[in-house]
């Protein structure tokens, strides 16, 4: 008897993983020209502490200077007097994290994606181009960082903000980088950590 009740247990779960695995898959959101849209039976949402907030923060470096945090997984925009806008971020995973001092050296809006030739051998699913646009890993906004690979980006993935997922980029939400970028010169100082 107790066997024929474990798998009934068993085939049970076999039969809902199917489903759960869809509705995973279908928990998708996105940005279109400002628009948000959601596929998925359950709405993705981000941890509050991750939401774009202004905080104190003690620092020397100077206003519109940008301080990645990828242990804490904020990104602070120096306001100075002792304050900073904090964002929530994702960051680079297990392999991929990486600190130094950078410079936005470009901006653009709904960038082009051409991922490296590195991460094209690690995942061959990966397209060699993709055009701009809501669906484009790289968001609405990307801040290039000196003569590297990465970027602050958005994402059309924002259920990923606080997690490590990236290739070393850093991502932002839409809305959130958007913001950003409307704050941030080309030039200003970027310090990863």
């Amino acid at each position: 008897m107790l066997g024929r009740v474990i798998l009934a247990v068993i085939a049970g779960v076999a039969v809902l993983a199917p489903w759960q695995a869809l509705q995973a898959e279908t928990g998708r959101g996105g940005l279109i020209n400002g628009a948000k849209y959601n596929f998925g039976a359950e709405p993705w949402s981000i941890e509050a502490k991750f939401h774009k907030q202004e905080v104190s923060l003690d620092t020397a470096e100077k206003p519109g200077t940008i301080i990645i945090s990828t242990r804490k997984r904020y990104l602070y925009l120096v306001l100075g007097k002792g304050r900073a806008l904090r964002y929530g971020i994702g960051v680079g995973r297990i392999g991929f994290k990486w600190a130094g001092v950078e410079r936005v050296t470009r901006k653009a809006e709904w960038p082009d994606w051409h991922p490296p030739k590195e991460m094209r051998r690690r995942d061959p699913t990966v397209p060699e181009f993709m055009k701009g646009g809501p669906d484009n890993p790289l968001g609405a906004r990307a801040m290039y960082l000196g003569n590297t690979e990465y970027r602050i980006h958005g994402t059309a993935q924002p259920w990923t903000i606080g997690t490590s997922v990236s290739s070393g980029c850093i991502r932002l939400t839409n809305d959130d980088v958007t913001d950003l970028y409307g704050r941030v010169k080309v030039g200003a100082k970027v310090i990863v950590e």
